[in-house]
């Protein structure tokens, strides 16, 4: 693929964003629209899929772009130490983050999404800078393997002390046990003896990741037009089949835990709808393509400055709840439509286009933050 920049790529991260910040900030967590309720434990619904579709999307977009800055002269040490950079940058926003509005660092949250998505980057990026693909895909499953191993016959104490092993429910998992034994005091608030984005579970995650590296890698030699959205669908078919194989004789379906199963389950939708897009925007003739790029191009403007927006979403969620002014903002849509369900979804979908206002303004004056 001789194109520079895949349109579609911008397209898809643009959606994983918007669907993160929709998905996100509802008007009443006791009353969410059920399609943007995550799965309680095992299974998923929509929102499952959005946090792997921005770690797939990290990894394609890492593959092209070392393949530009290599050919444009820069070494390896120096594409490493870029890319550290901004993992580390990522990581120190998504802490900053949770100290809002208490800004207490002894029960400051540790792990977080951003902090996934920096340590995801960071760990894949050696491996896509130095190794081949064989060896990429080799360690993928190593990563896989590695962490079945882990949950499955690591004996470990439960917050009550009982020592199990491959005790996959909330809390009692060799992944909790870790994160308790090395973050005890600084894990999501809501569940206090586990996390879900726990240190363990960023293994898988970091598969997730190199299996947007290959898509990238195979997408800088394969051939443009309709024919490359058939096999990006068609090998996300593949995977699907193969997630649903992994639920049923390795582990279940599980994003909390980030199970493999769950990883080539979601890494298949991200292909499926990663081949839509690039059918639309980049496989396309010339009229339809230009057509759906016009259509699209929303979606292109969150993904152009994707973090950015998902951070400052994060920042004003929690702004408006220090300062008790969520409630009022909130109170329209609870008097004006019908269920709570719907109100808490009107109130989400307003907060998504007060953050695309701001992307459009960005995108506007091209402003274009990167990390």
């Amino acid at each position: 693929m001789t194109t520079p920049r895949l349109a579609s790529l911008d397209a898809f991260r643009g959606f994983a964003i918007a669907s993160m910040v929709l998905v996100n900030n509802p008007g009443d967590w006791s009353h969410l629209y059920a399609p943007l309720a995550h799965a309680k434990w095992d299974g998923w619904t929509f929102t499952d899929l959005v946090f792997p579709f921005f770690l797939f999307a990290a990894g394609v977009s890492m593959a092209l772009s070392l393949e530009r800055r290599t050919k444009a002269g820069d070494d390896p040490p120096r594409l490493m130490g870029s890319i550290a950079k901004r993992a580390a940058v990522i990581f120190l926003v998504g802490l900053g983050l949770n100290l809002v509005p208490a800004f207490d660092l002894s029960t400051v949250r540790i792990p977080g999404v951003l902090q996934r998505i920096a340590l995801c980057i960071v760990i894949a990026a050696p491996l896509a800078i130095y190794i081949r693909t064989a060896v990429v895909a080799a360690w993928i499953v190593a990563l896989f393997l590695a962490y079945t191993l882990l949950m499955l016959f690591a004996p470990v104490p439960g917050p009550d002390g009982v020592v199990a092993a491959g005790a996959l429910v909330p809390g009692r998992d060799f992944g909790a046990w870790l994160d308790r034994l090395l973050l005890d005091g600084h894990l999501w608030a809501q569940a206090k003896t586990w996390d879900p984005e726990g240190l363990v579970s960023t293994l898988p995650a970091v598969g997730s990741t190199l299996f947007g590296v290959l898509t990238g890698r195979w997408l800088l030699t394969a051939a443009e037009g309709l024919g490359t959205s058939a096999r990006l669908t068609a090998t996300g078919v593949a995977a699907l089949v193969v997630g649903l194989m992994l639920d049923a004789a390795l582990m279940p379906i599980n994003k909390n835990l980030w199970t493999p199963s769950y990883a080539v389950f979601m890494t298949g939708w991200s292909l499926v709808a990663f081949g839509a897009f690039h059918a639309l925007m980049d496989g396309a003739s010339p009229s339809p393509r230009d057509l759906s790029r016009r259509v699209l191009l929303p979606l292109t403007i969150f993904g152009m400055n994707a973090l950015f927006i998902f951070a400052l979403s994060g920042l004003v969620a929690r702004i408006l709840a220090a300062a008790k002014l969520k409630a009022p903002l909130y109170a329209p849509f609870q008097s004006s439509i019908a269920t709570p369900e719907n109100a808490s979804l009107a109130f989400a979908i307003a907060f998504s286009l007060v953050m695309f206002a701001v992307a459009w303004f960005m995108w506007r004056q091209r402003w274009f933050i990167k990390a």
